[in-house]
């Protein structure tokens, strides 16, 4: 089993608690909560509790922050595969 995919260091719980707060998509209020437990120093697993999702969930939404930032994390369309 890999190491857990670290989160970026230019954010913290404190912002994205706040963020959080601050959001209107309820849907990326819950996923910022969730990293926010992990940025608190919260399991993996507490972060799925609190999504409700699973952990690879979690790891997806982690890729997605690592990426973009909190606006990686609102609710968009899927790329489509060919």
């Amino acid at each position: 089993m890999g190491a857990a995919i670290g989160l970026r260091d230019d954010f913290d719980v404190r912002g994205l608690r706040r963020l959080a707060r601050a959001t209107r998509s309820a849907n990326q209020g819950q996923r910022l909560r969730a990293l926010a437990e992990v940025y608190d120093g919260g399991s993996r697993s507490d972060a799925a509790r609190i999504g409700g999702v699973t952990l690879q969930i979690v790891r997806d939404w982690v890729v997605r922050f690592n990426a973009q930032g909190p606006g990686g994390l609102v609710d968009g369309k899927t790329p489509l595969v060919e």
